[in-house]
């Protein structure tokens, strides 16, 4: 419950999410799915409308739609069907889009979310297959030109009850539906190419006089970011309480209506009343074969289905002691969260180990616009190397030259090609192990063994002091001055030693050397 301007706002919300399937071609036909074509490149009589052109199901989008419906706790319908939705604009090339009604192929679901001290459950309502309408383009001035490249692009709409409360958490439910859409591989949910786009029904019920007063519901549309998200429900639950205050509208049939978000001006602007269902007037496609899911197939899917990346990320918290603000950024790629955990079955210093997957992989990953899946690393390396850390025969810096070498000598082999894009959490690139390029190995090859070795540290110490004397002074005469003193003359010693110094014992002796001399 908010308050605004005096006034008890409950904001009640319900999201509609296109998300469109990660699959080679199209819904209908053969055309291949390509965004950023020449337009009008990738169509053909089914996906252009003529007459006389049968569409046929694709097969895969249809196990994709099963597979998200099955992670989102959906009852799979035995028996689904076609149906055509008639509305008339320049993208959509026959005048109706095959859509489902009255059968969807996934319903009754739900998806749950932490979200401040609460778990939050959100119903589905469904999450039915349809097809893209095409693109309308409004750079030639004067004319509107359409790009029917997206036509029939296959779609899955979910639908959720209006049980979402106000902006941030309708964003935190966004933001966690993304997650899950691409860590299964059903969308790459690229929302700049619109590939997963949110539109809410909000509106809100005004407690005021000693009674509920409901105001008509508005669905925005479009929108391909979380932040627009969060903007257009906060702005909109605001514009609708200053609209009641006004005209005392409230909601009834036939007064929804669609708006836009103007993310320039962060409002939103007026562009049509909402059709009812009967205004689409639904029917069968006479030219598709209803949808009956062999069960025994939905069943192998449903065994087959991963750790999901809510409770994934839980574990990862726990089991890598990673923060909860870092764990995400391991487990919503799939391919690489994998990786870690099979790098994990090695016995291993798994804090140490996630903390490099963070650190220098993700930096190699990212220098090769790849993911740390795809550097071909062999998961035994990955753990190898947080033990020669934890066991003190190198160090951080000397862990991270280490990886750099093993991924150099890698892009040796692959000669800079065969890598996954940084967006494809999908794939891994199969691994290239080397008995020669093992941590060890190459610690020792490079010469990155930490020394343990009193009498050479002392050396070392004595060097680096003769080398800075004002340091040591500085150490000696000021006790303010004495840990960033001590700090440099450990980073000189550190210098001398090629890194082969053990930090822990540099401290211990320039800590006595000091104690020394000052007394």
């Amino acid at each position: 419950m908010l308050e605004i301007d005096g006034l008890q706002v409950e904001p009640v919300i319900g999201l509609e999410i296109h998300v469109h399937l990660r699959t080679r071609t199209k819904m209908w036909c053969g055309c291949l799915l390509a965004y950023g074509a020449e337009p009008n490149t990738h169509v053909c009589p089914v996906c252009l409308g003529l007459p006389g052109a049968l569409p046929v199901a694709n097969a895969e989008a249809v196990a994709l739609a099963i597979r998200m419906g099955i992670a989102l706790n959906c009852r799979i319908a035995e028996f689904s069907k076609w149906d055509r939705k008639s509305y008339y604009y320049p993208d959509l090339p026959k005048n109706y889009q095959i859509s489902q009604y009255d059968l969807p192929l996934c319903a009754d679901g739900y998806l749950e979310f932490p979200f401040g001290d609460a778990i939050r459950k959100i119903r589905i309502t469904r999450a039915h297959l349809e097809e893209d309408a095409g693109k309308n383009i409004h750079d030639i001035p004067g004319l509107t030109a359409v790009d029917l490249n997206r036509a029939g692009t296959p779609l899955l709409e979910i639908v959720t009850e209006p049980d979402l409360a106000g902006a941030e958490e309708t964003r935190e439910f966004a933001l966690q539906l993304h997650r899950l859409v691409r860590y299964l591989g059903v969308s790459d949910a690229n929302m700049q190419l619109g590939q997963m786009r949110f539109e809410p029904n909000i509106n809100v019920r005004i407690h005021a006089d000693g009674r509920v007063h409901a105001t008509p519901i508005v669905e925005v549309k479009n929108l391909n970011s979380f932040r627009s998200v969060h903007g257009a429900i906060d702005y909109e639950i605001r514009r609708q309480v200053a609209a009641w205050r006004e005209d005392g509208q409230v909601a009834r049939p036939g007064n929804k209506a669609n708006r836009g978000w103007d993310d320039n001006r962060e409002v939103t602007v007026p562009q049509r009343e909402k059709e009812e269902a009967n205004d689409y007037r639904y029917f069968p496609d006479p030219d598709l074969v209803p949808v009956c899911p062999d069960a025994a197939q939905v069943a192998a899917w449903r065994l087959a289905t991963p750790e999901l990346p809510i409770p994934r990320t839980d574990r990862f918290i726990s089991e890598y002691k990673l923060a909860p603000r870092e764990a995400p950024a391991l487990v919503d790629c799939k391919a690489t969260a994998d990786l870690l955990d099979a790098a994990g079955e090695f016995p291993c210093d798994k804090a140490l180990l996630g903390k490099h997957f963070l650190s220098f992989w993700s930096r190699l990953a990212n220098e090769r616009e790849t993911t740390i899946a795809g550097l071909g690393v062999p998961p035994r390396s990955f753990s190898e190397l947080a033990d020669l850390v934890r066991d003190k025969v190198i160090n951080a810096t000397a862990a991270a030259q280490i990886a750099e070498e093993i991924v150099a000598r890698i892009d040796g082999q692959l000669g800079g090609t065969g890598r996954p894009g940084d967006s494809d959490c999908q794939r891994a690139i199969p691994p290239i192990d080397r008995p020669e390029w093992a941590p060890r190995e190459l610690a020792d090859q490079l010469g990155l063994v930490q020394s343990q070795d009193a009498d050479e540290i002392a050396a070392w110490v004595a060097a680096a002091f003769e080398a800075n004397q004002k340091a040591v002074g500085d150490a000696l005469a000021n006790p303010r001055k004495r840990k960033a003193a001590r700090g440099f003359l450990l980073g000189a010693v550190m210098k001398l030693s090629g890194g082969k110094a053990d930090p822990r014992l540099v401290g211990e002796q320039i800590d006595a050397e000091l104690s020394r001399r000052a007394d």
